[in-house]
């Protein structure tokens, strides 16, 4: 028995989700997105609330219950609330700028690096801080790692592309000869 999937996904007010066969649609105030599902879960709304079981006791039916269920209720909390992400980056001469849907990095190497987001991401940038905004959870982190692959950060001096949560363990130098 999957313990996510048991529970079931309550719908907020101004969303709107619709079900046809597989095919799970979300809409609300931040914006609208589909999913197309396995047909080893079912899916159904009752009242005000999103209820997935397996089709059957099967292996592959138990194991996707509780991955469906997760991805709904993320889509749902995506369409109201909405994710974000954080990236800071650190190393000298480090700069990072936005226009449009591009975001403009320089980090040390010989030119600056282009980085086209993609659509339904947006991106804000306050000093050494790069803030993520979308109601896609998959795609906004990808797009936030493809954005630390650039220049992920190194162990000496910790220069590079990281999350803002994440701790890099630093490791020590050479300690030269002693007279």
């Amino acid at each position: 028995m999957s313990r996510i999937g048991k529970v079931p996904v309550t719908i907020p007010d101004k969303v709107d989700v619709k079900i046809n066969d597989s095919l799970v649609s979300v809409k609300g105030p931040n914006g609208q997105i589909e999913y197309k599902f396995t047909d080893n879960v079912k899916i159904e709304i009752q009242g005000k609330e999103v209820v997935i079981t397996p089709k059957n006791n099967s292996k592959i039916c138990r194991a996707l219950w509780g991955t469906t269920r997760a991805v709904i209720g993320n889509m749902v909390k995506g369409v109201s609330v909405g994710f974000t992400k954080k990236l800071e980056f650190m190393g000298v001469g480090y700069k990072a700028s936005t226009a449009g849907n591009i975001i403009t990095l320089n980090l040390g190497y010989s030119h600056p690096i282009d980085y086209k987001l993609a659509d339904g991401i947006t991106a804000k940038i306050v000093k050494n801080e790069i803030e993520l905004l979308g109601i896609n959870k998959e795609l906004l982190g990808q797009v936030a790692a493809e954005i630390r692959a650039l220049r992920p950060p190194e162990p000496y001096k910790g220069k590079g592309i990281r999350y803002k949560d994440e701790i890099i363990v630093r490791k020590a130098g050479k300690t030269g000869v002693k007279a």
